[in-house]
Parts: C-alpha cells; structure tokens; sequence
C-alpha cells in the first residue's frame, strides 16, 4: 500500500498538515475588520484578539462589520464587547458606515496602553 512521500516535519513548513481553513492569517491592524471572512466559529476569537491589538496598537475607534442578515452575527459580537476590558462603548455604526450592518467600538485606555507598550520596547 502506498500511501505517497512523507511530509518532511523538519522542515519550515510546518503547519503543512493543516487544512487552508485551519492555517493562521495575519490581519493588519487598521482599526476596520470584515467578519464576512471567517467562519461563525471563529468569529468570538478574532473579535476578542482583534480588539486586544487594536488596543495595544494605539487605536481610539474600531469598525467591525458583520452584515446586516437577522442580526444574530451582531448579538454575538454586541455580547462579547460588553465582556471585553477596554471597551468603553459599543454602537450601530453610522447609516454610511455600514448602519445596523456594523459595529463601531470606542475603546477606553488606548493611548495609555500605546504609550505604555512603546516605553517597554525602548527599555
């Protein structure tokens, strides 16, 4: 029975044994997230990760968009910001910016938290 070459696991590729949808993807911190992308499973963990680096990074606001549908993609976000430390407010965003379509947090501490992270790095 053959069952073909062997993956090399020495190699620097190694996460070549997980699916597409299993690899991780790098998400620039531009303060705007479009939740359409990842999987409904997924969506609580990027959110919550999502909102941690936005902080450190500096940023004041966040836009999540999670699509208008029947609303259930924007309870379960709506639900995990009200858990989140750091999050100040969280509200529809404006009719052009998405509406009940998208999610605008303010974030408390953001700049203290910038500040404090780049102080660090010097030291």
């Amino acid at each position: 029975m053959s069952t073909g070459p062997a993956p090399d696991i020495g190699s620097d590729d190694d996460d070549g044994w997980l699916r597409d949808d299993e690899r991780p993807c790098v998400i620039p911190i531009t303060g705007e997230l479009d939740l359409h992308a990842f999987a409904p499973r997924d969506v609580a963990g990027v959110v919550r990760d999502y909102i941690e680096a936005c902080r450190a990074a500096g940023l004041a606001q966040v836009r999540l968009v999670h699509g208008r549908g029947r609303g259930v993609q924007r309870a379960q976000v709506r639900r995990l910001l009200a858990s989140l430390p750091g999050v100040a407010m969280a509200c529809d965003a404006p009719p052009q910016s998405g509406g009940w379509g998208a999610t605008w947090v303010q974030l408390d501490g953001a700049c203290a938290n910038a500040a404090t992270s780049r102080d660090e790095e010097k030291k």
